[in-house]
């Protein structure tokens, strides 16, 4: 392979990463949802052992429902699935205790079980996955949570064969880029959102920076928009924008973003990489002396597992968009449970910290619950009209999907300080657009050096 050069990074389109996830590079050309499905199309159905036919709308005889879940449990992505089998067996539970959901047009209740798949967060893993789910397994629902990587693909998959999907973790705008959608529905926040949170987080110190944002954009359907998205509104306030371009998965030197970064004076940090590149990222930005004001990331550091990986004091004062808390005010709408005891059960159940994610899998199946029943159906034209008019509330807000099959939930942002019981904690510093989730800390300025 030929050494990435800088113009190389620049083609947004066109930058192939190295080998590090296999054929990941499929997804980060940004091609067309018809594109890639005729790309894996052959090699999901080669996995699933079974023709190319649509599943039929028709129940087989079986004793319950099953959902699908492919997830990315392994690879870079990872952190984002590490509550995803737990929160599968929390929902299972809790919907089965009294036998399951009762399903009108056969007069009975029946249990649910989910079938959880590991994407290896691999962009074409996670739609053969999809596919054998659908033409193999025949399940009657789709659960797929945890960025465009996973999610796009998958739910690529579930408008072909027309299975209804509920998705999450994905921003909106990276999501929209595979619709129209019409089987497929997504809970979660978009990119308007996260701007206001990171510019709202900066502005309060912005008299004490030059208002130079240095971008750090990977060349996958997340850095894609977010790159353009972020320039363009950043500019019409007042900030300037160095963007070093694109870059792939699993790079290993950085040192001339950094060069570039400090050339051009940045003073404010943003990007939405995985967490590996991150990590290697930051390490060298301290190695190199170029410390930001601020830096504000998306995706890498959201999860105490990824912030603690980056080792020593790196992760003191960078901030990030947070999705959800044990202080979110909501409650499940299976039991009543609030954030707060989700997150101490998480942490009673495996001894670790409470992570994100935890909220948006289990709502997850809140949905799910709430479509089947009130579906009173496993016909999936009718579980899709079930979804079409969902209004629930959830352990992450409410859910109502518009008509182009989306619902938008909170953002408010925060801050990695010391912590007390745990290494590193996530403070609420900015909650300005959602006051009725309180902060929980004020933000550091500057960055320690």
């Amino acid at each position: 392979m030929k050494p990435i050069t800088r113009r190389r990074q620049r083609d947004c389109g066109n930058v192939i990463g190295g080998d590090t996830m296999g054929n990941k590079e499929i997804w980060q050309k940004g091609i067309t949802r018809r594109d890639f499905i005729k790309s894996v199309t052959a090699a999901g159905i080669a996995a699933a052992g079974a023709p190319l036919l649509l599943p039929k709308t028709s129940h087989a005889a079986r004793d319950y429902i099953l959902i699908g879940h492919p997830t990315p449990a392994t690879g870079p992505i990872a952190a984002f699935g590490e509550t995803s089998k737990y929160a599968d067996k929390l929902a299972e539970q809790e919907i089965n205790k009294d036998g399951g959901i009762f399903i009108k047009e056969l007069g009975k209740k029946l249990p649910i079980k989910i079938k959880s798949v590991d994407t290896e967060s691999n962009p074409t893993k996670a739609a053969q996955v999809a596919s054998k789910l659908i033409l193999q397994d025949k399940v009657d629902l789709m659960i797929v949570l945890h960025t465009p990587d996973t999610v796009n693909p998958v739910d690529a998959m579930c408008e072909r064969y027309e299975v209804p999907c509920i998705s999450s973790v994905a921003p909106i705008e990276p999501w929209l880029t595979g619709g129209p959608y019409k089987w497929s529905f997504h809970y979660f926040w978009s990119l308007g959102d996260i701007i206001t949170v990171f510019t709202g987080m900066w502005d309060e110190f912005a008299k004490n920076t030059n208002k130079v944002v240095g971008g750090f954009w990977p060349n996958d359907p997340d850095g894609t928009v977010w790159a353009q998205e972020f320039t363009k509104k950043l500019k019409t306030m007042g900030y300037k924008v160095v963007d070093v371009g694109r870059f792939p998965y699993g790079m290993q030197d950085f040192s001339s973003f950094i060069s570039t970064w400090k050339k051009e004076k940045v003073e404010i940090l943003t990007g939405v990489p995985i967490p590996p590149d991150w990590a290697t990222c930051w390490r060298q930005c301290h190695q190199q002396g170029f410390i930001p004001k601020i830096a504000t990331i998306g995706k890498a550091i959201l999860f105490p597992a990824a912030v603690n990986a980056l080792g020593g004091n790196l992760p003191m004062g960078l901030s990030s968009e947070i999705w959800w808390t044990p202080w979110h005010p909501f409650k499940s709408s299976l039991n009543g449970m609030s954030c707060k005891e989700l997150a101490a059960l998480w942490t009673k159940d495996t001894k670790r910290e409470w992570t994100q994610p935890l909220g948006f899998d289990y709502a997850a199946f809140e949905i799910a619950a709430d479509v089947l029943k009130r579906a009173g159906s496993l016909d999936k034209k009718k579980i899709r009209e079930s979804l079409v008019q969902t209004n629930l509330n959830t352990v992450v807000g409410p859910i109502r999907f518009n008509d182009k099959n989306f619902a938008l939930t909170p953002l408010v942002g925060g801050q990695w300080t010391k912590g007390t019981k745990w290494p590193w904690d996530l403070q609420i510093t900015y909650n300005k657009q959602h006051p009725n989730i309180p902060t929980t800390g004020k933000m550091i300025f500057p960055i320690p050096g």
